[in-house]
């Protein structure tokens, strides 16, 4: 079996513009985003950690890490799926948000989950 076969989890992304908490005219953009991880692999793992890359629509980049997500580390086996819900707030209208988590299999492999890049944008903004 390949290792890609082994340690593989699907990604999918889903967000949402907060217009009542955002405050356009301060620059204030709130979004929520929603990431739903399937264990598409063969082994059990657990979510150690995140690392995020946050760019607006000016360039500005913040880079996020930390452990877990919403204060949990999920453990997956394979077929199961973990969904949450989480927010980031921009001082543009639009922007873009990639990552990674980082992943622990239970045969003691560490593993990167790429978080594709996605975007968060006002309704209407884009094209």
């Amino acid at each position: 079996m390949s290792t890609e076969a082994l340690y593989r989890i699907a990604i999918a992304v889903r967000t949402r513009y907060l217009a009542e908490q955002s405050q356009p005219a301060q620059q204030r953009f709130v979004f929520s985003y929603t990431i739903s991880l399937h264990n598409a692999g063969a082994l059990p793992a657990r979510l150690l950690s995140r690392h995020w890359l946050i760019t607006d629509a000016d360039g500005k980049v913040e880079e996020v890490r930390g452990e877990g997500v919403v204060g949990e580390q999920p453990w997956l086996r394979p077929g199961e799926r973990y969904e949450y819900t989480s927010g980031a707030v921009l001082a543009t209208s639009v922007g873009t948000m990639a990552g990674s988590y980082q992943m622990l299999a239970d045969d003691g492999t560490r593993f990167d989950a790429p978080i594709p890049s996605f975007v968060l944008s006002v309704p209407r903004t884009l094209h």
